[in-house]
């Protein structure tokens, strides 16, 4: 008899480790799939998250003068002036300017721009071929919504061949500008690098 109790005993112990067991494996299984989810929405909250502040921060555009980039400029050298400030989703600033201007000054004041590092810095304009950056515009013309920035000049600019780029970097800034000789209108726009302290 003893060997029977034993054995049921045995038994009932066995069966009783097989059920713990078994929902210890249930419990993990039930931990394992919450922490997936709540993973995969919080990558998704933060996703969307940033897609929406990136989309405000270019949206947000804000009135700017051309004396908050450069304030040595003068005055009389542009006219015609608008420009707008918007924040890269990287929160680096960013200015689009249009204005007129003579190249001949233009050109020259850039150059001669404060700059807090000198050997990231140009010492001259370079003139580039402006298909790329009409491309990046392009492409952020999408996303922008209307009437935030008036971006219709690059159906223009691109059929007129006589239009002239011009890329500088006088760091934090970095410049390229859109002229056109016929009319001197510039379309100048400025990033701004964050600076690490």
């Amino acid at each position: 008899m003893k060997k029977y109790i034993i054995a049921v005993t045995a038994l009932v112990g066995l069966n009783s480790c097989s059920n713990i067991e078994e929902k210890i494996n249930e419990t993990i299984e039930k931990t394992t799939t919450t922490v997936k989810e709540t993973a995969q929405n919080a990558v998704k909250e933060t996703l969307n998250e940033t897609v929406s502040n990136s989309i405000n921060s270019m949206t947000n555009a804000e009135n700017a003068q051309f004396q908050e980039i450069f304030p040595s400029g003068e005055p009389a050298m542009i006219s015609d002036f608008t420009g707008k400030k918007f924040t890269f989703p990287n929160g680096a600033p960013a200015y689009i300017f249009k204005y007129k201007s003579e190249r001949e000054l233009l050109i020259p004041f850039l150059e001669k721009q404060e700059t807090t590092d000198e050997t990231k810095s140009d010492k001259v304009v370079e003139k580039i071929n402006g298909q790329s950056f009409i491309d990046k515009l392009s492409f952020i013309e999408k996303f922008i919504p209307a009437n935030t920035i008036d971006m219709s000049f690059l159906d223009n600019i691109k059929n007129d061949k006589s239009i002239e780029y011009y890329k500088l970097k006088r760091y934090p800034n970095s410049s390229t500008l859109i002229y056109n000789p016929k009319t001197k209108q510039v379309f100048h726009f400025v990033e701004v690098a964050r600076v690490k302290i």
